[in-house]
């Protein structure tokens, strides 16, 4: 029998349209769940054979309490189930089946998918014995959207929520929906033959007061399970949230431990400058030498506040930034140029490749600039007199890749995946100190995190470093808005 009803039935209307109608109340999915329960619990534990009229969610939590109740009572009781037909199709036989439980005592009621139902969930229970009805109604609350005019509802409100026992509303209620089951009839044709509810049944007026106060007991006993279930939620919730608290804490802790260490080690040494150059018996060869460890210490300690500001700051401040479209070839070239002259005091050939066709990509605000200096920087600094350096982009499917490479010292393996740490300098057998604060690749991954980039990077002692970075191009405009709503 396929059944279906008129998209104007609203059993919350037909509730409130009876005399002095049950006072709705403003509750939480959570209670609508123990009521539900606690209905089910009296019907089985009294194995009472009803027909229900059910419109609950189609989660499985709420599913599986239908499914509860037919395997205990079984073939003596019909259980009619609304759906939305989203199909559009009357009486297909399709829609929401897989969210039902399946039976010969199981009718698929159809609702047209612009039906007031849509706002709805009840369970109606009739029997001889006991009738009652749980009814749950999200009201429409309209917000008016300032810049498109357009009016949003708010999935987040309190259902209005009604239960009751009084036969007067569920047999108004019966009524409403006779009227409402168009069931293969010409329009407007009330057919009672047709009808799954029989038109001679009649709702008891009050139930017994013993299964009355069992349903309250078991209410009460379901809404205590909700909130022990609920307490438990937060609780876990809380303790995971004192868990990331702590986790920050640490790494707070270890990040200044770091920074106290870094800053100590270039004072020391300055220090020891200092105490040796009062030595009466100094020889000047001596004194220009400690005078130069002075001023290289001076230089270090000076390179890690500068680089300790810029982190703090970037970091602060990454929230905050946009991404904007920019052209490689608006700003290799000119950092290139800037590096030249060094390049050319220790004698090393520096070039690049950057075609002026290739697309622009996206990067945070003033970050690609950046990252070039910093990468660009490391090359210079760890490529011996004599050596080489390139520059290099190509296109790469939706991205555009700047390759950065070197005929330096190299990176032994087991140090490459360290190299992005904070404060990390890459260990060399010379005796030369490269200096540095070891915060320039960490400074570089944190711009291409933000812009939805990345980093790799190939290296072999003595033989040199490759430096590959990845960028989005403006053509990708699928992952540019990932990017953006991502972040």
């Amino acid at each position: 029998m396929n059944v279906s009803l008129a998209k104007d039935l609203s059993v919350y209307q037909l509730v409130m349209g009876v005399q002095a109608p049950p006072k709705p109340l403003s509750l939480s999915p959570a209670t609508l769940l123990s009521l539900v329960r606690a209905q089910i619990d009296l019907l089985i534990e009294q194995q009472i054979a009803a027909t229900l009229w059910v419109k609950l969610p189609p989660e499985k939590i709420w599913q599986s309490e239908l499914a509860r109740y037919q395997s205990s009572i079984g073939g003596s009781s019909l259980i009619y189930t609304c759906q939305i037909n989203e199909s559009g199709k009357e009486g297909d036989g399709k829609a929401g089946e897989e969210n039902t439980p399946s039976s010969s005592y199981h009718v698929p009621v159809y609702l047209p998918p612009e039906s007031q139902l849509r706002r709805e969930n009840f369970l109606m229970v009739l029997s001889p014995q006991f009738c009652s009805l749980i009814l749950a109604h999200r009201p429409l609350k309209k917000r008016k959207n300032q810049t498109s005019g357009k009016v949003n509802t708010n999935k987040n409100q309190p259902l209005l929520i009604i239960t009751t026992v009084e036969g007067r509303v569920i047999q108004q209620v019966l009524h409403g929906i006779q009227q409402a089951i168009s069931n293969d009839k010409p329009l407007g044709v009330y057919a009672p033959e047709l009808s799954p509810i029989p038109t001679s049944f009649i709702c008891p007026a009050v139930p017994q007061a013993t299964l009355m106060n069992q349903l309250l007991a078991k209410q009460l006993l379901r809404q205590d399970e909700i909130n022990r279930q609920i307490i438990t939620v937060r609780t876990t919730k809380l303790q995971q949230q004192n868990q990331e608290f702590y986790n920050k804490e640490q790494l707070k802790d270890e990040y200044l431990n770091n920074v106290c260490q870094e800053l100590r080690i270039p004072l020391t040494h300055m220090k020891t400058a200092l105490s040796l150059l009062n030595s009466p018996n100094l020889k000047p060869p001596q004194r220009q030498r400690y005078l130069q460890m002075l001023n290289t210490q001076c230089d270090h300690q000076n390179s890690l506040i500068t680089g300790l500001l810029e982190l703090v700051q970037l970091e602060r401040n990454l929230d905050g930034t946009t991404l904007e479209s920019v052209r490689l070839s608006d700003i290799v070239p000119g950092v290139v140029s800037t590096y030249q002259p060094l390049a050319q005091e220790k004698g090393i050939m520096l070039a690049y490749t950057i075609p002026t066709e290739l697309p622009s990509v996206w990067c945070v605000s003033g970050g690609l600039r950046q990252i070039v200096i910093n990468l660009l920087h490391n090359s210079i600094k760890f490529t011996p007199n004599g050596g080489q350096a390139w520059v290099r982009a190509r296109t790469q499917g939706d991205y555009v890749q700047l390759e950065f490479r070197d005929t330096g010292i190299g990176i032994a393996e087991n140090e490459i995946p360290k190299i992005f740490d904070r404060f990390y300098r890459v260990r060399t057998s010379s005796t030369e100190d490269y200096g540095g604060a070891g915060l320039g690749l960490t400074i570089v991954q944190q711009l291409l995190l933000r812009c939805g980039g990345s980093i790799s990077v190939k290296s072999k002692l003595s033989e040199g470093s490759t430096f590959t970075v990845q960028l989005a191009s403006v053509n990708n405009i699928p992952r540019a808005i990932a990017i953006e709503n991502e972040l």
